[in-house]
Order: C-alpha cells, then structure tokens, then sequence
C-alpha cells in the first residue's frame, strides 16, 4: 500500500493554496506517486494556479522578496493573486521597500555567518 498525504501537505509541497485547488484534489489524500505525476506532467489546473495564484504566503513572501514574517507584520494576511503582486511590485509601498531591505540583511547575515562556520 502506498503512503499518502493530506492534501494540505501536497498543496504546500506543490506551492499552490489548497482552498483554490479542484474539490476533487482538497478531499482526497495524495500517493507520493501522484504527487509525482503533478509535478511531472501538471494539469491545467495546476499550471494555472501556479502562474495566477492565488498563492499561498510563502510564495507571496518570496515573489515580493520578504519574508512570511514581514508580510505579518504588513498586515497582508490573504492569498494574492499574480495582479496583486505585480501590483506591489510596480508600485511599492513604504513597508514593502523597508522589508524588503530587512530581508536582504537578513539574508545577506545568514550567509556570512554560514561561510565563517564553514572555513
């Protein structure tokens, strides 16, 4: 028998939001071969909810360059589509240039220290 998985984790592992996925796929449970098939040959479904959203935090985080904590503290709780974003991006608001720049810094620390832990 094959192992399976909640469809929430399949949907974080596919990087979609599980509320804007097929019914069929929210209430099934996911075989690690299925979920291999998604990845290889995804349907329309599939491709469209990666490319339009609306995408769960972590992917909002990293297509505006910040991290879930940042969002958090922008208030900026709900799923965004792929015009939200753009739209942040083409416009930024003060809190997205300033977590974005704490982003790198953070970023750019966690890389320092592990290059000094690595000599």
């Amino acid at each position: 028998m094959s192992q399976t998985m909640k469809p929430a984790t399949a949907a974080s592992k596919l990087g979609i939001l599980l509320g804007a996925a097929p019914e069929e796929f929210r209430t099934t449970p996911i075989t690690r071969a299925e979920l291999d098939a998604l990845r290889e040959d995804p349907p329309q479904w599939l491709v469209d909810l990666r490319r339009n959203g609306p995408f769960p935090r972590d992917v909002v985080a990293a297509k505006l360059g910040v991290s879930k904590s940042g969002l958090a503290r922008a208030r900026m709780t709900e799923p965004l589509d792929a015009d939200q974003v753009g739209a942040l991006l083409a416009d930024p608001p003060e809190w997205l240039v300033r977590e974005r720049e704490t982003h790198r810094e953070v970023v750019t620390e966690q890389e320092r220290l592990r290059e000094q832990r690595d000599r």
